[in-house]
């Protein structure tokens, strides 16, 4: 988790710092469902590298918003979900889908 003194002082840029790209926020909302393996994150966040998925998710577990559970089997099984503090971001996340939902009904073309 970042310290303190790492964050900015406004709180919304804090939020920004945490949650930064589209990636990260399409993780998250994935992961609000349910409890998603490696594969299946990548298959349904269509054009995600899996570089760019394993460093998003590395990030958003260093953070303590989601975690990694390892099965330790061969094959590797290992498993994501949100951690208590996620699940406090993800109200933050439903907060930006109606936002979005109401957005688009605003739009008359």
């Amino acid at each position: 988790m970042k310290q303190k003194k790492e964050l900015p002082e406004c709180p919304v840029a804090t939020t920004v710092s945490l949650i930064g790209n589209k990636w990260k926020i399409l993780i998250i909302r994935n992961l609000l469902e349910r409890v998603w393996r490696f594969n299946e994150l990548q298959k349904s966040l269509e054009g995600i590298s899996q570089k760019v998925l394993t460093d998003n998710l590395r990030q958003l577990e260093r953070d303590g918003i989601i975690y990694r559970k390892d099965y330790k089997t061969n094959p590797p099984k290992v498993e994501y979900g949100m951690t208590e503090l996620g699940l406090e971001l993800g109200k933050t996340l439903n907060q930006m889908a109606l936002f979005g939902d109401f957005y688009k009904k605003q739009i008359n073309y």
